[in-house]
C-alpha cells in the first residue's frame, strides 16, 4: 500500500480545502478600539461628510485667492490681516478685498476665503506684536482657489463604504472609523479551535519525560497560530494512539469548535488511523492525504460539514510549517476574509545552495544578517523534529515548486516570522 495516496501541489491544495469550508454566519459588535486583528462581518458606512468644515492643511494665512494673482518676490500683493481663527471653534470673519486672517494646520477656513498662503511664502511689512490686529503682510507667491484646503466630504463623503465586509481591521482603519464617531463595528466571532495532540509518547510539558517519551510541544504552537490570526485556540489534551479514544475525543471537539486540529503522529499506522477518524466524522471527510512539500508531506487535511480539520506531522517545524500553509487560509475563511493578509517578507542574497528535489515546494528556516551591500540569508538546514531551527531562525525561504533548489548568491525572497 502507498504511504502517500493523493499528493496534491500546495497550491492546488489550499483550493481544494477552502472549496469546502463554510464561513462562520455568527458575528459579534465589539469597541472599535478593540477590533485590532479582526475582520468586519459587513460594510461599513460613512455617518457624516470627512472632513466636515473645510480646513487648512498649512499654517498660513486664509485669503480669497483672486486677491494673490500675480503676486511675486519682486511684486508682492499687500493684505492686512485682520484677525486669527482659533482652533477648535467656528469662525465669523469675513474676508473683504485685500484681507487676510492667520489660520493654523487644522484650522476652519471662513466662508469668505477660498485658498490659503503658507506662511513661508509671506512676510510682515513692520515688526508685528503678538496678538495685535490688524497688521499688514506682503504675499511672495500667489495660490490658486482650493490650494492648501480640504474640502468638505474631501477624505469621505457621507454613505460612503469605508470598509468592505471581510476586511482585515488595521491600526490606521481604526483612525479612520473613530474619526467618522464610529465606537463599534460588527467582526466575525473568532473561530473556536480545538488542538489534540496524539501518541503514547507525548506528555504534558510539565511532566519530566521518561526514556522514549517527549513534551506536547505542537499543542502550544499551534495554539500560538491559531491566536496570531484571530482564533480562540481550545487545548484538547493528549490522546493515547487508540482509534476509539481519538474518535471520541474528535467527535466532541469538532461538535463544540469550528475547526478541529491533531497532531497526526510520526508512524505510518497512527496517520492512517487519523485517516480514518476523519473519515469517521462526518462528510466528506479526507480531502487528500499528502501534499508536495517538505517538510510537512504526511499532512493529512480534511472537511466536516463545512468545518476544516487538519491532521498535522508529528514533528513540530512540520506543524508549524503545514498549519501556516493550511491552517491559517482556514482560519481566515472561516472569519469571511476576502484574500489573505500580505506576509511580511523581504529580499535576500543567499549564502549557500538550498538543493531541492522537481516536484515539490521546500521551506528552509534561514537567519539574516545586514551587511554593508545589503541583506544576506542563510540557511539552517535540520529534521523537522528539531524545534530549535525554527527559534534560531528570522523567516523561511520557499524554494519553489519543480525549480530544483536555490543558487548561492542569488537573490530570494525571506518569509518573516
Amino acid at each position: 500500500m502507498a504511504e502517500f495516496f493523493n499528493v496534491l501541489p500546495p497550491d492546488k491544495a489550499r483550493m481544494l480545502m477552502l472549496t469546502h469550508i463554510r464561513p462562520l454566519d455568527h458575528t459579534e459588535i465589539i469597541p472599535t478600539p478593540a477590533a485590532l486583528d479582526r475582520v468586519t462581518a459587513r460594510p461599513v458606512l460613512a455617518p457624516q461628510y470627512l472632513p466636515s468644515f473645510r480646513r487648512s492643511t498649512m499654517d498660513g494665512f486664509a485669503v480669497r485667492a483672486g486677491d494673490t494673482h500675480g503676486a511675486s518676490e519682486s511684486f508682492p500683493a499687500f493684505f492686512t490681516v485682520i484677525g486669527e481663527i482659533s482652533m477648535g471653534r467656528d469662525t465669523a470673519i469675513a474676508l473683504e478685498t485685500g484681507q487676510a486672517a492667520l489660520v493654523h494646520t487644522g484650522g476652519m477656513i471662513p466662508d469668505s476665503a477660498d485658498a490659503v498662503v503658507q506662511v513661508e511664502h509671506t512676510q510682515a511689512v513692520v515688526s508685528i506684536q503678538a496678538g495685535l490686529f490688524p497688521y499688514e503682510i506682503e504675499v511672495l507667491k500667489s495660490v490658486a482657489a482650493g490650494q492648501n484646503v480640504l474640502q468638505i466630504g474631501e477624505d469621505v463623503k457621507l454613505n460612503d463604504e469605508v470598509l468592505p465586509a471581510g476586511q482585515l481591521i488595521r491600526p490606521q482603519d481604526i483612525g479612520g472609523l473613530i474619526a467618522l464617531g464610529i465606537t463599534k463595528i460588527p467582526v466575525a466571532l473568532r473561530p473556536r479551535v480545538t488542538i489534540l495532540a496524539t501518541g503514547d509518547e507525548i506528555v504534558p510539558p510539565d511532566q519530566i519525560p521518561k526514556p522514549g517519551q517527549i513534551r506536547d510541544i505542537n499543542s502550544y504552537t499551534v495554539a500560538g497560530q491559531v491566536a496570531q490570526c484571530g482564533g480562540t485556540p481550545i487545548l484538547g489534551g493528549i490522546i493515547a494512539d487508540s482509534f476509539e479514544d481519538l474518535l471520541a475525543a474528535a467527535t466532541a471537539a469538532l461538535a463544540d469548535s469550528d475547526m478541529l486540529v491533531m497532531s497526526a503522529g510520526s508512524s505510518v499506522s497512527i496517520r492512517d488511523m487519523t485517516v480514518a477518524v476523519i473519515d469517521q466524522l462526518g462528510s466528506p471527510g479526507v480531502l487528500f492525504h499528502g501534499v508536495a512539500t517538505r517538510p510537512g508531506k504526511p499532512t493529512i487535511v480534511g472537511a466536516v460539514e463545512g468545518k476544516p480539520v487538519l491532521g498535522l506531522p508529528g514533528n513540530p517545524v512540520s506543524a508549524m510549517i503545514q498549519f501556516d500553509m493550511f491552517g491559517v487560509p482556514a482560519l481566515y475563511h472561516l472569519q469571511g476574509l476576502s484574500g489573505l493578509p500580505q506576509r511580511k517578507r523581504v529580499v535576500a542574497r543567499l549564502t549557500q545552495n538550498v538543493p531541492s528535489e522537481s516536484g515539490r515546494e521546500d521551506y528552509v528556516p534561514a537567519r539574516l544578517e545586514p551587511t554593508t551591500e545589503g541583506l544576506i540569508v542563510t540557511p539552517i538546514f535540520g529534521k523537522s523534529n528539531l524545534i530549535f531551527t525554527l527559534i534560531s531562525a528570522d523567516g523561511i525561504v520557499k524554494v519553489p515548486l519543480n525549480s530544483g533548489g536555490l543558487m548561492a548568491g542569488s537573490q530570494v525572497e525571506v518569509y518573516l516570522f
